[in-house]
């Protein structure tokens, strides 16, 4: 499934390039890192009543939308979402909490 993440890193780069007229992506690139940050802020509250209600399909359905906004997040900073892979590779098989422990030093 990392190769939907790939594809969609790769669209996400050309429309840095296309027209906020004729593009959704490139009209919040113009718009800015706040709007970008809105719009993550929006999903993940959407995200999160899904699963408050209950609702699988619209939990699905916002957490696709999240990791979507996330994504241009990171492409409009320059990131991969490879380093986001990578991050959750290196926590694997270790506790949360000293994960956390050694994010404090």
């Amino acid at each position: 499934m990392s190769q939907v993440l790939q594809q969609l890193a790769e669209v996400l780069e050309q429309r840095k390039q296309e027209s906020p007229d004729t593009s959704y992506v490139a009209s919040l690139y113009a718009k800015g890192l706040n709007s970008i940050l809105k719009k993550v802020g929006e999903e993940a509250t959407e995200t999160v009543i899904a699963a408050k209600d209950g609702d699988k399909t619209q939990i699905i359905y916002e957490m696709a939308d999240l990791w979507f906004h996330c994504m241009v997040l990171l492409a409009e900073q320059n990131l991969s979402h490879d380093a986001v892979l990578l991050e959750l590779q290196r926590r694997f098989n270790l506790s949360g909490l000293d994960e956390k422990a050694q994010r404090a030093k």
